[in-house]
């Protein structure tokens, strides 16, 4: 996504944003058409993270879901069988520790550009 995360953002969502709700709404929507990828982080189950997951793969965007098994929580089964529906060249999920996002992020955009 253009990037979504923001300095505004803090741990419990964003400063109080001038328009609120529909301005944010609106904001990350034009984000998200905008972007030819969506990274996700969904190790904490989030009805937005989720929404927009589902808005990225109505518009066909390529989707890297990052997912943390040391934190003792279970992957989502909607996220975990749309790997295995959706075919790996679109959306993939992969499990991490904090230490490996980098490379897991280069590697994954730099297979993305030798296709």
């Amino acid at each position: 996504m253009g990037s979504l995360a923001s300095r505004g953002l803090k741990e419990k969502g964003e400063d109080a944003v001038p328009g609120g709700d529909e301005t944010i709404y609106d904001r990350d929507m034009q984000w998200l058409a905008q972007s030819d990828v969506v990274v996700a982080e969904v190790t904490q189950p989030s009805f937005g993270v989720g929404y927009e997951i589902g808005q990225a793969m109505a518009m066909k965007k390529k989707t890297l879901c990052l997912f943390r098994p040391s934190s003792g929580r279970v992957l989502s089964s909607m996220v975990n069988r749309a790997k295995g529906k959706l075919g790996s060249s679109v959306f993939q999920v992969q499990d991490y520790e904090e230490e490996d996002v980098e490379g897991i992020l280069e590697n994954y955009f730099g297979e993305l550009a030798k296709n």
